[in-house]
């Protein structure tokens, strides 16, 4: 065992978690199966009821037996409704393997020293973000799809090397807790946790010990997630070495408090004082990087601080995953040459016309989360 890995205890820990919340999912959606399937049997005998009522001339035994039916099958539609809740669709950008080679050379590289499959296919979106995605296989029964998400942000944030940090920890969802058993596990608990959300939607006040069972199931989760990133973190470190993945947590926490607390303002601020001017958000990224953003001055402001103690409900702040990591929260001297560049320099210009398009058509809107000034969305 390396010495930034998290201790067996905490290993063993996220097993029992994930394994006991998956048979929770299951039994949960059982048990909806189950209860959907005897509302819809139900309302099919009231209407035979029904019938039989109009038969014999009984108007008010006619209108009892319709309304248990319509109920029953009411219940039943929305037991079906929220089994059948569908898991958001990856967003983005599908990047074909000929326009990024280099990109999908070192993506295949990582995957293969990791002991996994390469994804099967990679999007580019706007957030500042790297995700990967399971989803059943449709080709060959029991097998799991893996996409990667990757922000276009998030690649004029780092050096190459930091950028391959960054797929390294992501490719370590996959070895740690994604493979086999454990990827219809995280599939079973998402399943679960989007039938229960459409639950309580539909029942707010009627089911009060459900809103219980959420709240500690999704405690649990949260409680997952933050161990999940910790061995994320700990094969990455193998991967890519411990001091560079601290680095690289560390760049991407203070250039993502640049984006949101520097670039964005700018941004709204000078389409506010001028809504006819041709800003281009995403074209000019790289150029507000390179212009605006200091090591120094980020360092050096108070909110940093607090934001990197908050790193959010589903991840261990930054100085618990530094501290597992055994390094310290100095930034390397910076690379001159950013993952954009190197590895997409010939998509930039494309890349950025869509998704400016898109941010534009969300400024005329005010619906857009990068067009919502910070006071009204909650950034932190």
């Amino acid at each position: 065992m390396h010495d930034f890995e998290p201790r067996s205890s905490v290993i063993r820990l996220r097993a029992r978690l994930a394994r006991r919340l998956a048979l929770v999912s299951l039994a949960g959606l059982l048990l909806l199966l189950g209860a959907t399937l005897v509302l819809a049997a139900a309302g099919m005998v009231c209407l035979v009821a029904a019938w039989n009522a109009i038969d014999d001339g009984e108007p008010l035994r006619t209108a009892w037996w319709v309304c248990a039916c319509l109920s029953s099958l009411a219940l039943a539609l929305g037991g079906l409704k929220a089994l059948l809740q569908a898991g958001p669709r990856p967003e983005g950008i599908r990047l074909p393997r000929p326009a990024a080679e280099d990109f999908f050379r070192l993506l295949d590289d990582l995957a293969w020293r990791a002991g996994v499959e390469s994804v099967a296919h990679v999007r580019i979106t706007d957030q500042v973000n790297a995700a990967v995605v399971q989803r059943p296989g449709f080709v060959l029964p029991g097998a799991m799809r893996t996409e990667l998400l990757i922000g276009l942000p998030l690649v004029h944030c780092l050096s190459p090397a930091q950028f391959a940090a960054v797929l390294a920890h992501e490719l370590g969802h996959v070895v740690a807790q994604r493979r086999g058993w454990w990827g219809w596990a995280a599939f079973l608990r998402a399943m679960w946790v989007r039938a229960l959300d459409a639950l309580l939607e539909a029942m707010p006040a009627g089911l009060p010990g459900l809103g219980r069972h959420a709240d500690r199931f999704c405690h649990d989760m949260l409680r997952l997630a933050r161990i999940e990133e910790l061995e994320a973190d700990a094969i990455a470190a193998r991967l890519v070495g411990p001091t560079l993945l601290g680095a690289t947590l560390v760049e991407l926490s203070r250039k993502t408090h640049f984006l949101e607390h520097d670039y964005w303002p700018r941004v709204h601020a000078l389409r506010s004082a001028d809504e006819g001017s041709a800003v281009r958000p995403f074209r000019e990224m790289g150029h507000g990087f390179a212009a605006g953003f200091s090591h120094e001055t980020v360092a050096a402001d108070p909110a940093v601080l607090v934001s990197e103690a908050q790193s959010g409900y589903a991840h261990p702040s930054l100085k618990r995953r530094l501290r597992a990591l055994r390094v310290s929260a100095a930034a390397l001297p910076p690379d001159a040459s950013s993952a954009a560049h190197h590895f997409f320099a010939g998509l930039l210009p494309s890349l950025a016309w869509i998704f400016d398009r898109v941010w534009w058509e969300g400024a005329r809107v005010r619906r857009h989360p990068m067009v919502i000034p910070d006071d009204e969305h909650g950034l932190s």
